[in-house]
């Protein structure tokens, strides 16, 4: 494997969308609406070009990542600024070859270097958790709703980034789709039948 990580462009959309619901089709839910949030934070004010990344092998795109911004606001109405990382997606028949965890250390990299103080998201704990994610609830920080659970996670991109800031997480609007829209957005691709499996969220 030769793989190499750079920024997506114009001509890699559609292909990395398409590759995105295969990954994530029928994994929480039947079906997915993951491509549709991506292709409309590619058009929010929260997309940082930079921070837009594809895995390309031998001229193949493997895998893609994006974080985008978001905020934390505190009990005063404050918003600090930090990144949300997400779809992090790669091609079902390459999973396991180290290719996420690729995009996840070129995405914190570059997020450091660009002078962010945290990234945020909501997945595996036992997979983002090898990356130095760990729950919010460490960090006092919750959903709008007050709610925490496992899977939302954080990382501090640099030591005290996120002392003396609590509050509510706010990802960007983007994220906020409902499965009809999807549905909507999904005639643009090559029909898939939808399942209900064991392993999908309640």
């Amino acid at each position: 494997m030769n793989l190499q990580i750079r920024p997506e462009n114009d001509q890699d959309f559609h292909l990395v969308e398409d590759l995105t619901r295969n990954a994530f089709w029928d994994v929480y839910q039947p079906g997915c609406t993951e491509h549709l949030i991506l292709h409309r934070l590619r058009q929010s004010p929260g997309f940082i070009s930079a921070l837009d990344l594809v895995a390309e092998d031998e001229g193949v795109i493997a895998g893609h990542g994006i974080a985008t911004r978001a905020t934390v606001t505190d009990a005063q109405g404050t918003s600090h600024d930090v990144l949300c990382l997400g779809p992090l997606s790669v091609d079902p028949s390459r999973q396991g070859q180290g290719i996420g965890g690729s995009l996840i250390r070129a995405l914190t990299d570059k997020a450091r270097a660009l002078g962010y103080r945290a990234i945020v998201l909501i997945g595996h704990p036992s997979y983002y958790g090898r990356f130095g994610f760990r729950c919010t609830e460490e960090w006092g920080i919750t959903m709008p709703d007050g709610s925490c659970f496992p899977e939302m996670m954080l990382v501090e991109l640099y030591p005290g980034a996120l002392d003396g800031i609590r509050g509510t997480f706010h990802p960007d609007a983007a994220f906020d789709v409902s499965q009809e829209e999807a549905d909507v957005f999904d005639l643009r691709f090559p029909h898939r039948d939808k399942h209900i499996t064991d392993t999908q969220l309640k």
